[in-house]
């Protein structure tokens, strides 16, 4: 093979790119499922994975596919005002959209109807996002403790209390709720906004949720909706 070529796509609960966590490992509770396109479904390719508890995926930015590129781009971290090289950010507009997500290896499952699937937790990737590759995380290298992380180490990053009326709460199936509370959590609005009065809205795992942000360290949902 001379280029790149989609080995698997992940199944997630995020059919648009709103809510998505801004990254892998945030909210422990998102589950995904890999499923190998069918000229890559081989067990063999598998074997010897399910002794690591954590993989890289590299994958596809498909939904910020560009013909040209910015060598600076405006970090959302920083409120979405402030320039910075491209290469200093994870950005999903790059020369090569191309990203890098360590997510938990929950289980693998060898015998299903699409091949061998790989279930992860953590994934930060919209449903359908085109996967390229698949490496083990090794903890001995890929864990630097002494590791600097530039200006987002001087961002807080103060979860939201996340207030669901149980009514609304009640309407959401077995697994949907943690998962949701998390998500709403890291507070998924753009950084630039910050209108206590607007709602927002989002779908995730079957459901529109809606929401607003009244205070600094509040977020209420207003509506669940079954799609």
């Amino acid at each position: 093979m001379d280029k790149l070529v989609t080995i698997a796509k992940i199944m997630t609960g995020f059919p648009g790119k709103f809510g998505i966590p801004r990254q892998s490992g945030l909210v422990p509770e998102l589950k995904g499922t890999i499923v190998f396109e069918p000229e890559f479904r081989n067990a063999d390719a598998l074997r010897g994975l399910e002794g690591f508890s954590h993989i890289w995926l590299i994958w596809e930015f498909s939904q910020a596919i560009r013909e040209d590129w910015s060598p600076t781009v405006r970090p959302p971290r920083l409120g979405g005002n402030t320039r910075l090289g491209v290469f200093a950010t994870r950005s999903p507009f790059r020369p090569n959209p191309i990203g890098l997500s360590c997510v938990k290896l929950e289980s693998i499952e060898q015998n299903s109807p699409q091949g061998p699937l790989i279930h992860v937790s953590g994934a930060d990737l919209m449903d359908g996002t085109p996967i390229y590759d698949i490496k083990p995380y090794i903890s001995y290298t890929d864990c630097q403790p002494q590791a600097t992380s530039g200006f987002t180490g001087a961002v807080s990053m103060n979860p939201l209390n996340v207030i669901i009326p149980q009514h609304l709460a009640a309407k959401t199936k077995p697994g949907t709720l943690n998962a949701l509370r998390g998500i709403l959590a890291q507070d998924p609005r753009p950084r630039y906004q910050d209108d206590p009065d607007r709602e927002y809205g989002f779908e995730f795992d079957g459901y529109h949720v809606k929401f607003n942000v009244p205070d600094r360290k509040t977020l209420a949902v207003t509506d669940i909706t079954r799609l």
